[in-house]
């Protein structure tokens, strides 16, 4: 069955970029291809955690889990983030719970102790003389940080996030996504496909039809154009009518073209973000199962451009957008399930460009094991 559903994703990929098709249904609700995906594609990913401005001092830390591995991301004492197994070494429990603000990590089941790197500091009465504390630190898990996301890698030795995203990064560098602050942060479990979701967040063709009171207004699907992709990431531009009323100035950098649409990207696999004058709007999408998927979204904003009436409504108003889209793709993950779920043509680039970037994408990672 895997092999057959590799070779038709590889068939995807390859037809002409004029006549491009989707994906069918069983690849959004097979166990088994999930487990395949999770082993041999999703193990090997760079997952944005949150914001850099979310764990400012010595000790701030949250805790999160990818793809079923809890971790704890903590500042430590030298202004560095460290992102570290959150599994005790000696039998397995969390270090941390939450969010919050720590002196040290301590084990709430036998109290072993470690400081922020993750260093065995103290554990009482163990005397056997097979104990040795330096091999008992926190696994320390790669991370980087970009444009003020923090992101890990569960793999060893991945290749440098930065050093795939170079083209993404000129596009957005004039918004000055580094000098974001943070107002919000959320999450929930949708009960659909991964996949459905980067796909969905990733394409202008349903702008004016999911969301005709919400986004239509400033971002009308016919107004949408596809932006640069490269192998790690895609993106396409939601342009604002010229009747739309201004949304704030932003970076002294940005010209008014730019002023004038939101700039959506997604670093594949699981990031999915929509960067504007003055508001930032990051998804990050982990996994849980082949039917269901934990989306963690945060909004920032540059400077003071937006009041805090103005900035209560804007995230009043991604709820809502949310909320549209959710009920959607939890509809269409039923659905997916049955005979009649084949493969459908794609709209043309500008509004589903980005769907074959991403099934490339994933051609691409499935050849290359």
């Amino acid at each position: 069955m895997i092999k057959n559903m590799l070779a038709e994703l590889k068939n995807l990929a390859a037809l002409p970029e004029d006549a491009p098709m989707g994906l069918t249904g069983e690849f959004y609700t097979s166990q088994a291809f999930f487990e395949w995906e999770c082993a041999n594609i999703l193990a090997k990913g760079w997952y944005c955690l949150g914001r850099e401005d979310e764990i400012t001092r010595s000790g701030d830390y949250f805790t999160t889990t990818v793809l079923g591995e809890p971790l704890v991301v903590i500042r430590n004492k030298a202004g560095e983030i460290n992102v570290l197994s959150n599994v005790c070494r000696h039998r397995g429990m969390p270090v941390a719970q939450g969010m919050g603000n720590a002196k040290r990590l301590i084990c709430s089941y036998h109290a072993w102790t470690y400081d922020h790197d993750g260093v065995l500091l103290r554990a009482a009465r163990m005397e056997n003389a097979g104990f040795d504390p330096k091999n008992c630190a926190l696994p320390r898990i790669t991370s980087e940080i970009w444009n003020g996301f923090i992101y890990a890698n569960l793999s060893e030795n991945p290749p440098s996030l930065a050093s795939q995203l170079g083209d993404l990064a000129d596009m957005l560098a004039p918004y000055e996504p580094e000098n974001f602050r943070i107002i919000h942060r959320e999450s929930e479990v949708w009960q659909v496909n991964w996949k459905c979701l980067v796909e969905n967040f990733m394409e202008g063709y349903h702008l004016s039809v999911v969301h005709p009171k919400t986004l239509h207004e400033y971002t009308p699907t016919g107004l949408s154009r596809k932006g640069p992709s490269a192998a790690a990431f895609t993106s396409y531009f939601a342009n604002y009518p010229d009747s739309a009323t201004p949304r704030g100035m932003g970076g002294a950098g940005l010209g008014k073209e730019q002023r004038q649409r939101s700039s959506l990207f997604s670093i594949f696999p699981c990031q999915v973000a929509s960067q504007a004058a003055t508001l930032l709007v990051s998804l990050s999408l982990m996994p849980i199962a082949v039917n269901q998927v934990e989306v963690s979204w945060t909004m920032s904003t540059f400077g003071n451009d937006l009041d805090d009436d103005t900035l209560a409504s804007r995230i009043a108003l991604w709820q809502e957008v949310n909320r549209e889209d959710r009920e959607k793709l939890e509809a269409m993950q039923v659905a997916l399930s049955s005979r009649y779920a084949t493969s459908g043509p794609l709209a043309a680039a500008d509004y589903e460009g980005t769907v074959r970037d991403f099934q490339t994408w994933m051609a691409t990672q499935a050849a290359a094991i």
